[in-house]
C-alpha cells in the first residue's frame, strides 16, 4: 500500500501519565485539576477526558517525568474536593505525534498509525486528536520500533525529537 504523506512526527520522551478516575460530571473539576497543575508550574503535553458507562470523567494527563511525585501530590490532596474516585499512574511513556497538512482532510491517517503499531506489538495507553495532529501515548520501551512502524507507514518529511535526560 502507498504511503500516506503527512506534514511530520514528533516523539517526546521522558512523560508520565497520570489518570484521574471517575469524577463526577460536573461544572469545574477540568479547571480545578489543570489550574492547580498549572499554579505549581506543571506543563501538561497531552490531555483526554472522557466518560465511562457510569457518567464518571477520566482525565489522563501527561506531564514531564520529573514532575511526577509533585503531581501525584498536587492531585491527591485535591482527589476529596472533587470526588474523584481514584488516582494512578504510568511512569517512562512517550507521546508520539503526526501532524498535517490538511490531516483533517486524511481520514485514513489514524486508522493507518494504530494498525502500523498495532503490528508491531505496540499498546496505545491513550489517544488524543486535534484538527492537525493525531498523537498517542505508549511505554518508552517502545519508542524505536514505534518510530520505525510509522515511518514504515507514512511519508514523514519532517521528524522532531524531544528527549529527556534520564536522571529522575
Amino acid at each position: 500500500m502507498e504511503k500516506i504523506k503527512i506534514g511530520g512526527l514528533m516523539q517526546s520522551e521522558g512523560r508520565a501519565l497520570l489518570r484521574v478516575l471517575s469524577v463526577p460530571d460536573r461544572p469545574g473539576v477540568a479547571g480545578t485539576l489543570l489550574s492547580i497543575l498549572g499554579q505549581n508550574g506543571i506543563n501538561i503535553e497531552f490531555l483526554v477526558e472522557g466518560s465511562d458507562l457510569e457518567g464518571y470523567g477520566n482525565f489522563a494527563i501527561c506531564i514531564d517525568q520529573k514532575d511526577l511525585g509533585t503531581a501525584l501530590g498536587i492531585l491527591e490532596s485535591v482527589k476529596n474536593n472533587i470526588d474523584a474516585r481514584g488516582i494512578s499512574y504510568v511512569p517512562d511513556v512517550a507521546i508520539l505525534s503526526v501532524f498535517g497538512p490538511h490531516l483533517r482532510e486524511k481520514p485514513r491517517v489514524p486508522g493507518a498509525m494504530f494498525n502500523a503499531l498495532a503490528s508491531n506489538g505496540i499498546n496505545i495507553i491513550a489517544i488524543s486528536t486535534s484538527i492537525s495532529s493525531v498523537s498517542c501515548v505508549i511505554e518508552s520501551v517502545h519508542v524505536d520500533a514505534a518510530i520505525q512502524a510509522l515511518q514504515n507507514a507514512f511519508e514523514i518529511p519532517f521528524f522532531e525529537v524531544k528527549k529527556r535526560p534520564r536522571d529522575y
